[in-house]
């Protein structure tokens, strides 16, 4: 099993369907940030979808941290 984070995002990757999902979707949202954040003036609409998208964002990230910490407790405590 590996220990180091990079080693356990790549092992869930492949293992783990929903850590996979919400790996995916976090880069999808991420792409989509970059094209509003390269445009030069975003109208009402593009700024709600914007600070929509950060928030999505955060909380894909906050639940892929969640697994990986449940994870790493799990590796902790078998190899205590």
């Amino acid at each position: 099993m590996p220990t180091d984070s990079q080693a356990l995002k790549e092992q869930l990757m492949q293992a783990d369907a929903e850590f996979r999902e919400l790996a995916n979707a976090h880069r999808d949202l991420d792409h989509r940030l970059h094209e509003l954040e390269s445009k030069h003036y975003l109208s009402e609409q593009e700024q709600f979808e914007e600070v929509t998208l950060k928030k999505r964002k955060l909380q894909l990230k906050d639940r892929m941290e969640d697994i990986l910490r449940r994870h790493r407790e799990g590796l902790a405590a078998t190899h205590g």
